[in-house]
Parts: structure tokens; C-alpha cells; sequence
């Protein structure tokens, strides 16, 4: 019997977008009330209970695709994997709860929040093989295509913004701390 499954937060990207906006340090470590981008997103993976892994770089810093499958190898034992991008500093515990309750439906899990697509996307361990193969900066949009068509995959609304309010540019960072302070 496997693990509990595991949140994958990626933090290996080179965070372009940000500094090409005037962000003088990396995304992740950028400070949002006070709190760096990522320590929000580790908080809010604690504050859920669920296991975690941070991925801080891949075998020849690659794309996402290589993000995921570095994370994937390195906890083969769980028993399934919740996709979360380390840029998403608003998503709240009980989001990351709901998705991982979802993988006891299906095979995978897309939170959606008004009709966007959100994160983190759950896999159960029959994605393996599909998703530690993984390479280039796609991530796992193939994987979720293929199970969609054998009817594995499970489209969960949410209400939280969080699951698709990233940081990729300043403006995305102001953006969050007003959210956060109506939030409070």
C-alpha cells in the first residue's frame, strides 16, 4: 500500500516574466505581506495537513515537464501527487483538501475557479509512468487529454481565487496584496 499522496511545489523556474516587470529579486522569494511568494504557498501546504515536497531545480533545469518528473521520482512512494505551482501565494488549505479528496473518484483532479482552470491538478499513482517521463516546459497537459478521454478525470469547482491568482509580474504581486488585505 502507498502513502498518502504528496503536494509537488514546483520553485524551480527561472521567474523571467517577474524581473522583466521591474521585479528586482526572483518571483518566489518576492515579499507579500511581509512573507516571501513561496512561504505562503509552503504555509498554506502545511496548514492543509497533506505531505509535501518543494522541487528547487530539475536534472538540467528544464522546463515544468522536467519540474514534474524530478518531483515524481523523488517521491515514488506517495500515492499520488498534487501539481502546485510555487507561485500561488492566495490558495487556501482547504482547496488543496478538497482536490486531494477528489483522487478517490477519479484518476485526476483539475480545480476550476469561474471557469478558469486552477492548481494544483491531482494524480493518483496510476500516472506514474506519464508523468516521471515527463520533459520540457508542456508539464502534464498530455497526461490529463489522455485520461480525459477514458473518463478519469474530475473537474472540481472551487471557490477560491487563489487556485489561479500566480505571480508571474509586479503588477500580478500588487494584485495580490490588495486580495489579500480584502481578504482580511
Amino acid at each position: 500500500m502507498r502513502d498518502k499522496p504528496v503536494v509537488l511545489i514546483l520553485a524551480a523556474g527561472k521567474g523571467e516574466r517577474f524581473t522583466a516587470s521591474g521585479g528586482g529579486e526572483h518571483k518566489l522569494a518576492a515579499r507579500l505581506a511581509g512573507t516571501s511568494v513561496l512561504d505562503h504557498v509552503i504555509q498554506a501546504v502545511a496548514s492543509s495537513g497533506l505531505a509535501m515536497h518543494v522541487v528547487r531545480h530539475s536534472p538540467g533545469q528544464g522546463g515544468m515537464g522536467d519540474s514534474i518528473a524530478a518531483g515524481v521520482r523523488e517521491t515514488a512512494h506517495a500515492a499520488g501527487w498534487l501539481i502546485l505551482p510555487g507561485d500561488l501565494p492566495l490558495i487556501r488549505p482547504t482547496s488543496l483538501q478538497h482536490v486531494s479528496a477528489g483522487m478517490m473518484v477519479k484518476t485526476i483532479v483539475v480545480p476550476h475557479y469561474r471557469q478558469q482552470q486552477g492548481h494544483p491538478v491531482a494524480f493518483r499513482y496510476d500516472c506514474f509512468d506519464a508523468l516521471s517521463a515527463l520533459t520540457g516546459d508542456e508539464g502534464a497537459r498530455a497526461v490529463v487529454k489522455a485520461y480525459r478521454q477514458s473518463d478519469q478525470v474530475l473537474d472540481l469547482v472551487l471557490d477560491d481565487p487563489g487556485i489561479v491568482t500566480d505571480v508571474d509580474t509586479v503588477d500580478d504581486l500588487v494584485a495580490a496584496e490588495k486580495a489579500m488585505a480584502q481578504h482580511k
